[in-house]
């Protein structure tokens, strides 16, 4: 039976998508997973015929021992692949090391855009490059402090973060001072990013690279809440840009994936438009998550997780556009810590013309908080119109319907 093994996943999403898309096309779809939560969930999982704990999904060792035993089953193995970071270009390198699969990944072009140090320093002869430095774990604070004294605001990050997760704002010394603390707690031995604080719109851009054709999937306007983390709470699909705006981003994401050698592969990147020049915020080594799937599937008619997998298993993916629909997504954040004691409205919000889903993620008893990762959206909203502002009153005010009930701690 054709099988395809995948290593990591999140309880939905993207990465989720896949896993329920693999058995769509027909595959036997095995799920490695690190979290013993999944195991105990089993049941929540109809899609995986086969999920299997690893403790450190990084062992080869252990990996080949299950692909073996797969294969001795009699499946054939057509490809290992990660839709979540880290593991990335672990699986591509994984697939293609063991003779698996035809994608002919870019592992190193992926292995690079993984570190945020590793990229930043690649990319740095570009003008989509902001201004940033990499600051070994060892530097004294306070020598620096003195350094990057008049550069405020800064962001600091761990290169090796997701999500927003770990990616500080700082506006003073004190705040400076604090933030390397903190992330070299959480990040022993790591070096951290510091880069300059860019002001302008914020944009995703999904981007597919099949034998070295750059095809710019999507390009989605992101609304961004306002704090220290950069949670995002909206998105626009399409964004709309003047034909200039379209030309200048085109040329500085085609500029970008040449320059790191992406020949095969996936991934999105967040730019700004700052003063009429683009600068790269982040990029990643795959499709973006969340309901970044639906919502380019009911702007195109194209299911770009399916395309995605066609890709990672040496098949044509087809990229044609159906059609063209505005989309907007509303996403919910709670302003304070609690445990949840339940969820009204979501029936109401399903009520609204043009609303096409709405996605609650956290259960009755777990306990919630203030957004400080994309982690912290706890459900959505995706509206779909004929105009970009009907999709987004639309799906604001749906999203209004639904409320939070929290018992606080």
């Amino acid at each position: 039976m054709q099988t395809i093994v995948f290593i990591g996943s999140n309880k939905s999403g993207t990465s989720r998508e896949a896993l329920i898309t693999s058995t769509e096309m027909g595959y036997y779809t095995v799920l490695l997973t690190d979290r013993k939560k999944f195991i105990q969930q089993r049941d929540e999982f109809p899609e995986v015929q086969r999920m299997m704990f690893v403790e450190n999904l990084f062992e080869e060792s252990n990996v080949f021992s299950i692909v073996h035993d797969l294969e001795q089953e009699g499946k054939q193995i057509c490809a290992i692949i990660s839709f979540i970071d880290p593991f990335v270009s672990y699986a591509g390198m994984l697939s293609q090391a063991w003779g698996f699969g035809r994608g002919n990944l870019s592992i190193e072009a992926l292995s690079v855009i993984e570190d945020k140090n590793r990229f930043r320093s690649h990319l740095k002869g570009l003008p989509v490059s902001p201004r940033f430095s990499v600051i070994p774990f060892d530097e004294p604070i306070d020598k620096l402090i003195k350094e990057f004294e008049g550069s405020f605001p800064v962001i600091l990050k761990s290169p090796v973060s997701n999500g927003s997760k770990d990616v500080l704002l700082v506006h003073t010394f004190n705040e400076m001072r604090e933030g390397f603390q903190l992330l070299k707690r959480r990040f022993p031995n790591q070096a951290v990013l510091m880069e300059e604080y860019l002001i302008g719109p914020q944009y995703l851009i999904e981007v597919m690279v099949v034998n070295g054709e750059i095809s710019i999937i999507a390009v989605i306007e992101q609304e961004i809440l306002n704090g220290q983390r950069f949670i995002i709470t909206g998105y626009q699909y399409p964004a709309i840009l003047s034909m200039e705006e379209n030309e200048t981003l085109e040329h500085a994401v085609i500029s970008i994936i040449r320059e790191l050698e992406l020949i095969n592969g996936t991934c999105h990147l967040e730019m700004r438009n700052v003063n009429d020049q683009w600068k790269l915020i982040e990029i990643n080594p795959r499709m973006s998550g969340g309901a970044m799937n639906r919502i380019i599937q009911e702007g195109t008619g194209m299911n770009l997780v399916k395309e995605t997998i066609k890709l990672f298993l040496g098949i044509e993916p087809n990229l044609e556009k159906s059609f063209m629909k505005f989309v907007y997504t509303k996403y919910l954040v709670v302003e304070a810590k609690g445990k949840l004691i339940k969820v009204t409205g979501k029936n109401r919000a399903l009520k609204h013309e043009g609303i096409k889903e709405v996605f609650v993620k956290p259960k009755k008893g777990t306990v919630l908080r203030e957004p400080q990762s994309m982690g912290d959206r706890y459900a959505y909203v995706i509206a779909v119109s004929d105009t970009e502002e009907g999709a987004k009153f639309a799906a604001i005010t749906a999203a209004s319907e639904i409320k939070f009930y929290l018992e606080p701690l």
